[in-house]
């Protein structure tokens, strides 16, 4: 391949030219394809989230789901918190009368403790191919009617949208952009199972 690049003559040195803007329009072509082959995923992605639907296979659900149900995970970060003590690190040095001789000595020392540890659980969510358009459309309109969402109403799950369920799940304390399948009942969306 090396002496194909390498120009021996004035037509070998137009064929390397030419091998070479070849080179560089299939590598053009090769990045196109990877590009759009992650941009699939990613808008994949972005209809169901982290959601996983449950077959018998599946793992990734918690133990009991029902069999086509989806689930997804929320973590609550831990709570950390930064302590500050004192360390002796010498004791104070008193002579036999109680007189102090030499004072103790101290040094700060800083750690943090752990008040809340990080804690993932699984929340029911609408499957991805019940997130259509139409779905998402009403669940924007439900959110606009409680003054959660002003944008316009397109069918899209996008970041307006999430930052507004978020807002909404944040009333009961479950703080995620993921529309969970207990707030889908709450709007009005999914029919409650009796």
């Amino acid at each position: 391949m090396a002496d194909l690049l390498r120009p021996h003559g004035p037509w070998l040195g137009q064929a390397c030219f030419r091998h070479d803007s070849w080179r560089r329009t299939s590598l053009r072509l090769i990045s196109l394809v990877v590009t759009g082959l992650l941009l699939s995923a990613c808008s994949d992605s972005s209809t169901g989230g982290n959601s996983t639907q449950v077959s018998r296979n599946t793992p990734a659900a918690p133990p009991g789901a029902a069999p086509g149900s989806c689930w997804a995970t929320h973590t609550t970060p831990a709570v950390i918190e930064t302590v500050t003590v004192q360390v002796m690190t010498r004791p104070a040095r008193t002579a036999p009368d109680g007189r102090v001789i030499a004072p103790a000595r101290f040094r700060r020392e800083t750690r943090q403790d752990i008040v809340r540890p990080r804690r993932e659980s699984w929340f029911e969510t609408p499957c991805p191919v019940d997130m259509t358009p139409q779905l998402v459309g009403s669940l924007q309109r439900a959110l606009a009617v409680r003054g959660l969402y002003t944008g316009e109403i397109t069918g899209q799950l996008d970041s307006a949208t999430r930052a507004s369920i978020r807002k909404f799940q944040k009333q009961d304390g479950f703080d995620n952009d993921q529309l969970s399948l207990l707030s889908a009942r709450k709007l009005g969306l999914v029919a409650v199972e009796t």
